[in-house]
């Protein structure tokens, strides 16, 4: 049972909150792991704090710990994810929390993880206090890409990413594909893309961009993402960037045609072929290889068969403060209307300003 208190205070707020800013600092860097933080708070004062800096390395709690020594015994932690019960890379951190001493655990949310999850169980079987709820939200968008996973979805958690003008166009009706966007929102763009495992085109952005759809500009993602291609006729030239650094930069194209002219020559550049009859079946493809988190930068037809699909998890849209008026490329020209009848009903997640771009995230309805 997740117990959740009637009302928190003010002050326990800010205590999340921080292990909330805390967690993000893994941000590109803890995947498969979720970005965890955690406070360890003892007479109303901060104590030690955490977090899960990179896959493989102490996690946020042990970091806590350590950090408060004795005076952990008797304290409150608080940490943005429900402590974990096994071994992995790294010892149980509820384990960790017992042998401290500590008299309570306040977790944002619980661990759906079925091979880590009960730390709950574990705490309060020996004698600590266990609470659930505080920042709930605020932690579940953190690692939304990882509660999917970890609750059995069997494709990627879909962040569709567009930039458009007023008039709602992501190019000019000569197609002309300059940036729209200044500089900090591309920046953020790149922030973005550090945090999934996989960032894809459609192949007409691919032919038009001519794209290199890797992370540049902010902290290095441990991994680097891998670059994908959904392209039905292998069309991807072998003189395109994405091809001719794909020794250096793992890339895929997705594709039913494996065997069509072209695609042996793709492979010994270094392209994995990934075999999938539609664009369901290969989103499940690259599930299956470890992509949790596919962020999709367009064109307009990859964005609305995904939409169409009701396969888009989040939605960020960087409208710049230009107009490109008649005979422009819609945004949502390729969605089907039932689905953009319904745009406006999604939930703003977030809105920010970088210069004069507005980022809005929007969630689709029951997400």
């Amino acid at each position: 049972m997740h117990h959740q208190p009637v009302s928190w205070g003010t002050r326990e707020r800010a205590w999340m909150r921080r292990a909330l800013a805390l967690a993000a600092r893994g941000w590109g860097r803890t995947a498969p792991n979720p970005m965890v933080g955690a406070v360890v708070v003892r007479e109303g004062r901060v104590v030690g704090v955490g977090h899960h800096a990179r896959f493989g390395e102490p996690h946020a709690e042990a970091v806590a710990l350590a950090q408060a020594g004795d005076l952990a015994r008797g304290a409150d932690v608080y940490c943005t994810l429900e402590p974990c019960n096994a071994h992995g890379k790294q010892p149980p951190c509820s384990e960790a929390l017992i042998r401290a001493g500590v008299r309570r655990v306040v977790a944002a949310i619980p661990d759906p993880n079925p091979a880590k999850a009960h730390g709950a169980d574990a705490l309060r079987a020996a004698g600590v206090a266990v609470e659930f709820g505080l920042e709930a939200e605020a932690a579940r968008e953190l690692n939304a890409p990882f509660l999917h996973w970890a609750s059995g979805a069997t494709r990627p958690w879909i962040t569709l990413k567009l930039a458009v003008s007023l008039d709602g166009a992501i190019a000019a009706a000569d197609r002309h594909r300059g940036w729209l966007t200044g500089e900090a929102a591309r920046k953020e763009v790149h922030r973005l893309r550090a945090s999934a495992d996989a960032i894809a085109v459609g192949i007409e952005t691919a032919l038009a961009d001519d794209p290199a759809l890797t992370v540049r500009g902010v902290r290095k993602p441990r991994v680097a993402p891998l670059r994908v291609v959904f392209d039905r006729g292998v069309r991807l030239p072998l003189h395109s960037q994405l091809v001719r650094t794909a020794r250096r930069v793992p890339t895929a194209i997705v594709t039913p045609s494996t065997a069509a002219a072209g695609a042996a020559a793709l492979e010994r550049k270094g392209v994995a072929l990934l075999a999938a009859s539609d664009l369901e079946g290969g989103l499940h493809v690259l599930h299956e290889r470890g992509v949790h988190h596919l962020v999709v930068e367009g064109g307009a037809t990859l964005a609305g068969a995904l939409l169409g699909g009701n396969l888009v998890d989040r939605l960020v849209i960087f409208q710049a403060p230009v107009v490109l008026g008649a005979g422009a490329l819609g945004a949502f020209s390729a969605a089907p209307a039932a689905v953009t009848n319904h745009l406006p009903r999604w939930r703003v997640v977030a809105r920010r300003e970088f210069e004069d771009d507005v980022m809005t995230v929007l969630s689709p309805p029951g997400r």
